[in-house]
């Protein structure tokens, strides 16, 4: 089966995580801060701090802005669940905008219909790797005294009006899954603009210990003394998966390359195709493609779906709206809430995209879904 997504693991990552083995750190050592200054570098210059997921990223972002009960969360129901569930897990309520009909990015004109003095925080998120409209977002977020949210778990590596994917936001969360555009295994991290929110996100992420002798409660305990002043959780990076991303992210130009490129064949192949509709690229936007959302019209995408499958090709559908979910629905959420979203998920289908993905492999997806929706 030719996956529709997969790491890209060399012989250079393989030797960065063997050194780690044979060092003397396997966690909370140099390689996690080596990869957060990488980081940090990459998104524009803010602080950085690295984590298992990033689902926790989503969680620490939400926690270090302060989200609980009574607090509202303006986001997108075209995402993977952890957007919404990490602050409804915070106690807070979930408020699902539309969609942009030809991106599926977050509509700001949708938001600004929807939020009110209680919205804390509006979570876009850069779906299939363009980042969502975040200049016209900010503005919104700013009338209401709320933050922005930016998931950037597809997108890291891209850019939008010439500033990088992590400067877009007042916090910006990435993902390191293997199908990510870059690995550490699994991993993520949170990028925040304001040095406060970056340290209440290391603090709940280091199990909410305080290491600073001029924040201490407890005074005269001696110099082995660390505190704990707010609930956190154990949600830190290995050196290993550390050593991995920082080899990682020395390809990620390459990795950049070659999904645009891939991204580009298909374009140029499905392009007239009846039945499909390619990605709509948004002005202004250097994406980092990390899907590749074909749809497929005239309600057979399920169809072709299996059909793909059968044939050995790995599509998968990137993502059920949200508040589809049983956890979400018996909450009183209903279908049409987001009409867009909905039609988008009705007719989406995420090709292969990855950076070893051939050529010859590109040419057969092509050919294949070509054939199926003729």
């Amino acid at each position: 089966m030719l996956p529709y997504g997969r790491q890209s693991v060399s012989e250079a990552d393989i030797e960065a995580v063997t050194a780690v083995l044979r060092g003397d750190w396997l966690t909370t050592g140099p390689a996690v801060t080596a990869f957060e200054d990488a980081i940090s570098k990459l998104a524009g210059g803010h602080r950085a701090v690295s984590c298992t997921s990033g689902t926790a990223a989503l969680h620490m972002a939400y926690a270090a802005l302060g989200v609980g009960p009574g607090d509202e969360v303006v986001t997108t129901p075209m995402t993977f669940v952890a957007t919404a569930s990490s602050a409804a897990i915070l106690g807070a309520k979930v408020v699902f905008a539309d969609v942009d009909a030809d991106t599926a990015l977050l509509d700001p004109a949708a938001v600004d219909a929807l939020v009110t003095e209680r919205t804390k925080v509006i979570a876009a998120v850069d779906y299939a790797g363009q980042a969502a409209e975040y200049a016209a977002l900010q503005p919104i977020a700013d009338r209401v005294g709320a933050k922005t949210l930016a998931d950037a778990a597809h997108s890291v590596g891209g850019t939008a009006d010439g500033r990088p994917v992590g400067d877009l936001a007042d916090v910006t969360t990435l993902s390191f899954f293997p199908t990510k555009n870059l690995t550490t295994g699994e991993g993520g991290a949170v990028v925040c603009k304001d040095p406060a929110i970056g340290q209440r996100a290391h603090e709940f992420h280091f199990i909410g210990l305080v290491r600073d002798p001029d924040r201490f409660e407890l005074a005269d305990e001696g110099p082995w003394h660390q505190e704990v002043h707010e609930y956190g959780v154990n949600y830190r990076l290995t050196d290993l998966g550390a050593a991995l991303g920082l080899s990682q992210l020395r390809r990620l130009a390459e990795f950049k390359q070659r999904r645009t490129e891939i991204t580009a064949r298909y374009n140029a192949a499905f392009a007239g195709v009846d039945g499909l509709r390619t990605p709509v690229q948004r002005p202004g936007v250097d994406p980092m493609w990390h899907l590749y959302p074909v749809r497929v019209l005239g309600g057979r995408r399920r169809e072709v779906f299996e059909r793909m499958r059968a044939a050995g090709i790995g599509v998968q559908v990137n993502y059920i709206p949200v508040y589809w979910h049983p956890v979400f629905a018996r909450q009183g959420y209903r279908r049409g809430l987001c009409p867009n979203a909905e039609q988008f998920y009705a007719e989406e289908l995420s090709l292969p995209l990855y950076p070893d993905l051939t050529d010859s492999d590109v040419d057969r997806v092509i050919d294949t879904l070509v054939t199926l929706v003729g």
